[in-house]
Order: structure tokens, then C-alpha cells, then sequence
């Protein structure tokens, strides 16, 4: 079945090959996408890592911020990692101020909250809806400081820090799992776009 979904990477900076890697590894067909024309034809979507600031701006300067948070308030299911959580955030700390985001997506983030680069560290996580607990790849990363009403905390670490939200058809987490060997939670969002598939 994921065969029949279609799932793009935005990929203008950041960690776009891993994300193709594990999306086409499940068997679904993984794009990239660059410009607003791309996001037609689309069943999800996914914001990778990478520099948030980085990202707001080219996607700012590119014309995407409107369009890509238009398809996501209509409903395409997006899966944002790290930089890509950020981008999602209705509220950013320590963030330039010229930075944007997308809003879409109810929560209060923190950026580079663990640490500098040589403060980054692997661990497993238990994550709702997903069985084993999944390898986790922190660099640079988010946290989440703040929850929604309508936002389910995934998963958390260090007794309580949350590093995994959904609202909706709208998933992130702190953390990379493209960075790893461990396809589950990339599994869990293909489930996610195909339930938005069939809800049509």
C-alpha cells in the first residue's frame, strides 16, 4: 500500500538524501521538493534537519513559506525533524529575530536546547504508537517547551523533556531518525498519510 503514496522532502538545505533513503526503503516513492510548483500531487510531506534560520530564509526568499503553510493548514500530512520541527513551531525561542516559521503546528520549541554540536548523543526512545522504542540521533537539537491543547506528546527523555509531538495530521521530533537504521517512526508517518489517503 505505501506504494501508492507519494511523499516529498523539502530540500532546500539539510538532510534530504536520508530522508529519500528511508521513504523509498518502506517502498514509497520520495521526491524533492524546491519550489511551490513541486507540492502538487503530493500525499505528505517531510521537513528535514538542518539550520533552522537557514531554512526560514531560502524558503522566505524561494516563495515557499505561503504555499507550503497553506497545503499543511489544508490538511498534507508533514513530518518535521529537528531544524524541520522548528520550521513547523507556532513559537520559536532563541531564534534570530528575522527567522520565521510556519506556524502550523502548536507548540513552544527551543533551539539547540542540548547542547552544542559535541553535545550530541544517541539513545532509544519509547514512542506512542510504535511498539519497540526507537533509535534516537540528537544533534543540535530542539526541545519542546510547550503543548497545545490538541497536541499529543510521542515521547519524551530525561524523565519528562518532550522530543516527539503530533497535532493532526502534523508530526515532529527533536531528534533524527533518518540518521539511523531504524525505519519505525518514518513507518508510523507513512501510516499517517495513508489514513489521510483513505479519509478523502
Amino acid at each position: 500500500m505505501s506504494s501508492t503514496v507519494t511523499i516529498g522532502v523539502l530540500s532546500v538545505q539539510g538532510g534530504v538524501a536520508e530522508h529519500i533513503r528511508m521513504i523509498e526503503g518502506l517502498g514509497a516513492k520520495a521526491v524533492p521538493v524546491r519550489r511551490a510548483e513541486h507540492l502538487a500531487g503530493l500525499d505528505g510531506i517531510i521537513l528535514p534537519g538542518g539550520e533552522s534560520t537557514t531554512m526560514s530564509r531560502l524558503l522566505r526568499l524561494g516563495g515557499m513559506l505561503a504555499p507550503l503553510r497553506a497545503a499543511i493548514d489544508g490538511g498534507l500530512p508533514s513530518f518535521g525533524t529537528c531544524a524541520g520541527l522548528i520550521m513547523l513551531a507556532t513559537e520559536v525561542l532563541d531564534t534570530r529575530e528575522d527567522a520565521v516559521s510556519l506556524q502550523v503546528l502548536d507548540v513552544t520549541v527551543r533551539r539547540n536546547a542540548f547542547g552544542r554540536q559535541v553535545n550530541s548523543f544517541e539513545t532509544h526512545v519509547p514512542f506512542l504508537g510504535i511498539e519497540q522504542p526507537v533509535h534516537a540521533v540528537f544533534i543540535r537539537a530542539p526541545r519542546v517547551e510547550r503543548v497545545g491543547d490538541n497536541v499529543d506528546v510521542m515521547c519524551t527523555v530525561d524523565g519528562g523533556t518532550i522530543v516527539g509531538v503530533r497535532q493532526g495530521h502534523v508530526l515532529g521530533t527533536s531528534f533524527h531518525p533518518e540518521l539511523s537504521e531504524d525505519d519505525s517512526v518514518h513507518k508510523y508517518f507513512l501510516q499517517m498519510v495513508r489514513d489521510a489517503v483513505h479519509s478523502r
